[in-house]
This record gives structure tokens, C-alpha cells and sequence, in this order.
């Protein structure tokens, strides 16, 4: 009988196998800062509309569920690099300013697509972790038990501006603000 040649195992480390400390994370102090403030202008904004049910309101506002994240990224056009032309007629009306995705999502490979999905899209994405229950943070901030993933979308309200103030990491420098 033939000798079986023994193959060496090669060690690949894919998105999902990867640290959190590869990506930009939000956690502890810095996490609660972000989820309350964007709380807050949840409310603010809510209250100054108040046409629609908060279901469907809250639909206009975010894609909730890593469904649906993916779905908005998929449609969205990928970013022009290096002088492309981007064709006329084939955007998509709804972008996300960011994607948070939850780190403590169980299998991993459920959000291994993400990162190189929404940097194809220049979308930046960052992972929420909290001791196991980063799912379910992002849940609370959009009125559901849980959530693997949470994009905000763009529509120029007090929530992206917000979103982008903490983002660009203006509000982040004093810890006092969050008390």
C-alpha cells in the first residue's frame, strides 16, 4: 500500500478568529458614553417627530439585525478608488455612516463577511464588547432584546451628527462629560 503524504497544517487567521484589538472596539466607559448619547438624541429627535409609529421610525433611522445590515451594504455602491467612474443610475438611495457589531456573537463566521464588506463599502465599523452582552446592549439602543449588528443610517438627523462628533473622537477626550 501507498504511503499517505502527511500535509502540513497551515495556521490561517480569518476576521472571525482575529483579537478585537485588531478592529476599533468600543467598550467600558467609552461604550456607555456612545450608547447614551445616542440615546439621548433618540429621544430628542423622537419627540420632535412623532408621525410615524416607533417601529417604523426606528427603521428610518437604523438597520437592525445582521440581515439586514448586509442587505444595506450589499445595495450600496462599492467606494471609487484611484479615479474609477462610477456608473450613472445604479445608486442606492440608503448608506450607513457605520455599522456597530457585536463581539460576543456566537458562531464567529455569522460577521466574518462584515469587515470586508464595509470596507469595500467605506463604511467604518467598529465592535461592541461587553463581558458577553455586547448583543445586548445593541439591542437596547434600538428597543429589542438583541442585536449581532446595528448600522446607522445616513439622513443628515441630530443622531448622525452626534454619531460623527464621537466618531472623529471630539467628544471622547473628557471622561467628565460622561458622568
Amino acid at each position: 500500500m501507498p504511503r499517505k503524504k502527511k500535509i502540513k497544517d497551515t495556521i490561517i487567521k480569518l476576521p472571525h478568529q482575529l483579537e478585537p484589538c485588531n478592529f476599533d472596539c468600543f467598550e467600558g466607559e467609552r461604550l456607555s458614553y456612545l450608547l447614551e448619547s445616542i440615546k439621548k438624541e433618540l429621544e430628542v429627535e423622537r419627540d420632535s417627530n412623532k408621525r410615524l409609529p416607533d417601529k417604523l421610525w426606528l427603521k428610518q433611522q437604523f438597520a437592525v439585525g445582521l440581515n439586514e445590515v448586509t442587505r444595506v451594504l450589499e445595495r450600496m455602491p462599492p467606494s471609487v478608488k484611484n479615479g474609477d467612474v462610477q456608473k450613472p443610475g445604479c445608486g442606492f438611495s440608503i448608506r450607513l455612516q457605520v455599522v456597530f457589531v457585536a463581539w460576543d456573537c456566537n458562531p464567529r463566521w455569522l460577521i466574518r463577511h462584515l469587515p470586508s464588506l464595509a470596507a469595500s463599502r467605506d463604511v467604518p465599523i467598529f465592535f461592541v464588547k461587553d463581558h458577553k452582552q455586547g448583543s445586548i446592549r445593541l439591542g437596547e439602543l434600538v428597543g429589542t432584546r438583541t442585536a449581532i449588528a446595528v448600522g446607522i443610517k445616513v439622513k443628515g438627523s441630530r443622531i448622525n451628527n452626534v454619531v460623527g462628533s464621537i466618531l472623529s473622537g471630539v467628544e471622547l477626550t473628557s471622561a467628565e462629560k460622561f458622568s
